[in-house]
């Protein structure tokens, strides 16, 4: 595929495209005989797989390392679980987090939808609502 066709199934620009490959995010591409990149099945594959991590909020950082050890082959295969497993117990942490706010905006907008909002309320919590 050429990367105007990736571009367009990732929705991805072809400037990330090609800095994400630059920054080792994504192992390099494939190329054709005239040197223009000629994207793959696994070159899609690892950038769904990016594209899918980013939108979880996983570090470029974790993911660039996640990606040198993979090509460093199968000796590393304990190191990249952990981590996966420290990516994992991060985005589980952010998850609770927005949880917590996404109750507190809930319990306000009850209070909104019940009639019972009234300035003094609004930053007073409620019996509903736990944490900061």
């Amino acid at each position: 595929m050429t990367i105007a066709q990736v571009s367009q199934k990732y929705g991805l620009t072809a400037d990330t495209l090609r800095y994400y490959e630059r920054i080792g995010l994504i192992p390099p591409v494939p190329r054709n005989k005239s040197g223009i990149r000629d994207y793959d099945e696994e070159s899609c594959a690892w950038i769904e797989l990016m594209k899918c991590m980013r939108a979880a909020g996983v570090q470029i950082e974790a993911l660039i390392e996640y990606v040198a050890l993979f090509r460093q082959g199968d000796g590393t295969q304990e190191a990249r679980k952990a981590l996966l497993v420290e990516q994992r117990e991060q985005l589980q942490t952010r998850m609770a987090d927005m949880q917590r706010s996404l109750d507190r905006l809930n319990e306000k907008i009850a209070l909104y939808e019940q009639g019972k909002m009234t300035d003094q309320h609004f930053l007073r919590r409620t019996d509903g609502e736990k944490g900061a």
